[in-house]
């Protein structure tokens, strides 16, 4: 077995950072800081860290095939053009509902993205109840809601044959299956797959690697958990010096390292224990690797 090591490569300090996504013609991680409102874009290169201020708290960031990224922001899809940085609205989900925001999201294996909302946090992981639904944006731009009464809508991937789509609603304290239908784009039959354990405390942000296994980020866990969703079993649990870890995506030039985002909100008193709090880990040495990121075909 080779050894587990992890670092943090990106001291940066995100107030809520998450959405790492591998972009292999840049060599770079790109991610978002929430409530910093902040597009984060690291060069493993030149190490230089790029970034786009947004004017209201932004939870993700995706590839898009026709160039530039798409993002969520406040209840918002939204075209990024970085070169430019200017943002241009797409379309806005609800606009009935001021106090929500998107939060997790990822592009299916058909080019749709799949995102969902949550109330705002009165402080981290508390939120008002059942405000939340989830979301597909269409190559279109239409848009279809799957089902409400979500408390904090997150972590999201497909399993390899895309016949499974894997979901988590953070306060359930589980990973959710569904039977997908990568023509249409519907889900159906939802089931419990995976139940955390007390110590993993809350489920984040969650990707499959080449073995149809699931990663997923413990927010104040200070974990990555490994899963097995044929048992629904964990099979691995690899510990990271920060308590709040986000969310996880496989990257590098092979895909063999996975990128973990943290963040410093809640922690203001056990700060100075936790100087690497916000920043972005690489984990090497698992001895497995992920899938690239598909772009948005819209």
């Amino acid at each position: 077995m080779s050894s587990v090591k992890v670092e943090c490569i990106v001291p940066v300090n995100c107030k809520i950072g998450e959405s790492p996504v591998w972009e292999e013609k840049e060599n770079s991680l790109l991610f978002v800081d929430i409530t910093g409102q902040k597009v984060h874009r690291w060069n493993s290169l030149t190490k230089e860290v790029q970034s786009i201020s947004v004017d209201a708290p932004v939870s993700t960031v995706s590839l898009r095939k026709s160039g530039g990224y798409i993002i969520t922001k406040g209840t918002q899809f939204a075209a990024l053009d970085w070169k430019k940085k200017s943002i241009t609205t797409i379309t806005d989900v609800e606009k009935d509902k001021p106090n929500n925001r998107f939060n997790d999201g990822k592009v299916d294996p058909a080019g749709r993205l799949i995102a969902g909302t949550m109330s705002q946090e009165i402080r981290p992981a508390v939120v008002e109840r059942h405000q939340g639904s989830l979301y597909t944006l269409f190559p279109n731009h239409s848009v279809v809601k799957h089902f409400d009464q979500v408390d904090i809508s997150n972590g999201l991937d497909w399993s390899l044959d895309h016949r499974t789509f894997f979901y988590i609603d953070s306060l359930s304290y589980r990973v959710d299956a569904f039977d997908y239908d990568l023509q249409t784009g519907k889900l159906c039959n939802r089931r419990s797959m995976y139940k955390l354990e007390k110590e993993d405390s809350i489920p984040d942000g969650m990707c499959i690697d080449t073995e149809g296994k699931l990663w997923v980020a413990c927010y104040a866990g200070g974990r990555v958990i490994r899963i097995d969703p044929e048992t629904g079993k964990r099979i691995q649990t690899v510990k990271l010096p920060v308590d709040n870890t986000t969310s996880c995506s496989f990257g590098g030039y092979d895909y063999s390292e996975l990128y973990v985002t943290s963040a410093t909100a809640g922690l203001e008193e056990s700060l100075t224990r936790q100087p690497q709090a916000g920043g972005v880990f690489k984990i090497t040495g698992l001895g497995v690797k992920g899938i690239p990121p598909y772009s948005y075909a819209g």
